[in-house]
C-alpha cells in the first residue's frame, strides 16, 4: 500500500528550512506511515528588506502565505518559529505541536569585543527588534543602535561589511544554522529578556484535520505549551505583536508556571517589568494577570503610545 505524501509549507530561508526538515525528522522518528514534500514559499516579510519590520505591521508578516496554502487545503501542515506567529489565528487553523523548546536567550555577536560590557561609548549595534532596542539601550542609552533585516546568514555578512560593532540574535537561530562558535555573549534575562514564544518552533493545521493533527501531535511537547500559552496569553492580553517592545519568558517550577513580562519605550527610557506565578493548568490566567499588573503600572500608556508613532 502507497503511503499518503504529506505537503508541508515552509518560508524558504535557510532557518526555515532547517526547522521544517527537523520536524520532519522528528516524525519520521515515530512514524514510517507518511511520506513528506516540503514547499517552500517566501512571505511578505521576507520580501521587504529595506524597511523596519515595525513599519510594515506584522500581521500574518512571516505567515499569511503559508496559512493561505493550508486553508486552501494544498497544503497539509505548516513549521513556524512561533514568535512569529499571531496571537489570534485565522479562522480554520490551529497550533496542534509545539516542539521542545531551544535555548530561548538572545546572544551578542562581535569581532571586536568580548561582552556587552566592553562595547565602547557610542558602539553601532544592529538588531531589526524595539525589544532588543529597548531593553539594551534602557541598559546603554550611549548606543548606536541600527535596524538589521535578514535572514541570519545576511546578518552574520553585514555585521562585518557594515561596520558593526556587534549584532544581537536569538541563540536558537544562530545555534541551528551552526554558527555557535560565532557567540560573544548569551545575554542574561535581566540585560535581554527573550520575545514571547523564542527558540520554539510550531506546527501549524487545519482544525478539521484530524488525521495530520494526530500525526503532528506525536512530537508534541507539553511543557513548552504551558509556558508559551502564559507568554502568548500576555502578548495577547497587551494587544502586542512581535514588533512591539515587549518580552516574556515562562518557566516551570514545580506545579506552577512563572512568567516575567515587560514592556518598553522605543527609546529605552522607561521599561516597566514584573512577574507573575499560577498553577500550570492556568498559564494563559498568568499570562492575562501579568498583563494587568504591567498595564496599571504604565505600560498601557506605553504601548498606546508607541501604535500612535508606528502608526501615525
Amino acid at each position: 500500500m502507497s503511503k499518503r505524501v504529506v505537503k508541508v509549507v515552509s518560508r524558504d530561508s535557510a532557518l526555515a528550512m532547517w526547522q521544517t526538515k527537523f520536524v520532519i525528522d522528528c516524525l519520521r522518528k515515530v512514524t514510517d506511515a507518511y511520506e513528506f514534500e516540503i514547499v517552500s514559499l517566501k512571505t511578505k516579510g521576507d520580501k521587504i528588506l529595506d524597511v523596519s519590520l515595525a513599519k510594515i505591521g506584522d500581521k500574518g508578516l512571516f505567515t499569511k502565505e503559508l496559512e493561505d496554502g493550508l486553508l486552501s487545503g494544498e497544503m497539509d501542515f505548516a513549521v513556524h518559529s512561533l514568535k512569529d506567529i499571531p496571537t489570534v489565528l485565522p479562522e480554520g487553523l490551529q497550533l496542534s505541536a509545539m516542539l521542545k523548546r531551544h535555548n530561548p536567550a538572545d546572544v551578542l555577536i562581535s569581532e571586536r569585543y568580548d561582552s556587552f560590557n566592553d562595547l565602547p561609548e557610542g558602539a553601532k549595534v544592529g538588531t531589526s527588534s524595539l525589544r532588543r532596542k529597548a531593553q539594551l539601550l534602557n541598559k546603554r542609552p550611549d548606543l548606536n543602535i541600527q535596524d538589521l533585516r535578514g535572514n541570519v546568514n545576511t546578518r552574520m555578512r553585514k555585521l562585518k561589511e557594515e561596520n558593526f560593532d556587534g549584532i544581537i540574535l536569538a541563540a536558537a537561530g544562530v545555534e541551528r544554522m551552526e554558527w555557535k562558535e560565532a557567540i560573544t555573549e548569551e545575554l542574561s534575562y535581566d540585560l535581554c529578556l527573550p520575545a514571547v514564544s523564542q527558540g520554539v518552533i510550531a506546527v501549524e493545521t487545519r482544525s478539521d484535520d484530524p488525521e495530520i493533527i494526530a500525526l503532528v501531535q506525536l512530537i508534541h511537547d507539553k511543557e513548552s505549551e504551558i509556558c508559551v500559552n502564559a507568554e502568548r496569553a500576555l502578548l495577547r492580553a497587551l494587544e502586542g505583536g512581535c514588533q512591539i517592545p515587549i518580552a516574556g519568558h515562562a518557566h516551570i517550577e514545580g506545579q506552577e508556571v512563572v512568567l516575567d513580562g515587560l514592556v518598553g519605550s522605543i527609546d529605552g527610557s522607561t521599561i516597566i517589568r514584573d512577574q507573575e506565578r499560577g498553577p500550570v493548568e492556568h498559564a494563559e490566567r498568568v499570562g492575562e494577570e501579568l498583563a494587568a499588573k504591567l498595564s496599571a503600572k504604565g505600560g498601557k500608556e506605553i504601548l498606546e503610545q508607541i501604535r500612535m508613532e508606528l502608526n501615525p
